[in-house]
């Protein structure tokens, strides 16, 4: 089977576009104070599906992809920094709930506005990708 080349093109267009995306997504958080992961993992908090800006570390080990024990680790770091604050759940003892602090929504929200055209970029590059780049990209 061959592939098109203009389809590959486009693919490894949006690849390099998100590449470009994460390296510069990595340069603004460092310029924030924080670290790549930190990053990560403040929005991932920040940006809870449901809306109420808070998670559980094993909702985050879903969304981020790792193993539950890395996850617990991130963010006992992140709390030591004073990013992060855990509140008991009101119907579940055993589930503690992770939220941002002052400080962390502070650093977030200088790094997410520091990405803004970078975002647009992204978008752009995905929107250039047909339906089946987007179900297989290579």
């Amino acid at each position: 089977m061959s592939l098109e080349t203009s389809r590959v093109v486009e693919v490894a267009e949006f690849r390099e576009a998100l590449r470009r995306f994460l390296r510069q997504s990595e340069r603004v958080a460092r310029q924030s104070g924080l670290t790549p992961q930190r990053h990560l993992l403040l929005l991932m908090i920040k940006g809870a599906p449901d809306g109420s800006e808070q998670s559980t570390v094993t909702e985050l080990a879903d969304r981020l992809q790792l193993a539950q024990s890395t996850v617990t680790e991130l963010v006992s770091r992140a709390e030591e920094a004073g990013l992060v604050e855990r509140t008991q759940s009101q119907t579940d003892a055993r589930v503690a709930h992770l939220r941002l602090t002052p400080e962390g929504e502070r650093r977030l929200e200088r790094s997410f506005t520091g990405l803004g055209t970078e975002r647009a970029q992204l978008r752009d590059a995905f929107s250039h990708l047909d339906d089946s780049d987007v179900a297989s990209p290579i």
